[in-house]
């Protein structure tokens, strides 16, 4: 079972922005940052490479790489890609791990 489930419209976001980046780019990775009001953000950088440190997600060409070391926080998250609450057009988490987030929606809290 993968740690993260990517959906049709994450893949297609992903996809378009590797091939547009970098190049040397070869996926995006998802990192957990310490930050905000809540604790924790989610952060998409390009990956220039994989290690065995690293976990793999992909879907329909598209490469998702997490560190092992922060994917107990991200178990069973569904990564979307779409329109927030205030209508801009970015990447979305369903975090079953989620204990909590701030106001605003930018930072959570996972119980460790």
């Amino acid at each position: 079972m993968e740690p993260l489930t990517l959906t049709d419209r994450a893949a297609e976001a992903i996809r378009a922005r590797v091939e547009k980046g970098p190049k040397d780019a070869v996926a995006l990775r998802l990192v957990v940052k310490a930050t905000g009001c809540s604790g924790n953000s989610y952060q998409m950088e390009f990956a220039r490479e994989v290690t065995d440190g690293d976990d793999r997600i992909e879907k329909g060409g598209a490469v998702l790489i997490v560190a092992k070391t922060q994917s107990w926080m991200l178990f069973g998250t569904v990564v979307d890609y779409g329109a927030d609450d205030l209508g801009n057009e970015k990447f979305l988490f369903t975090n079953p791990n989620e204990t909590g987030r701030c106001g605003c929606g930018e930072s959570f809290q996972v119980k460790a």
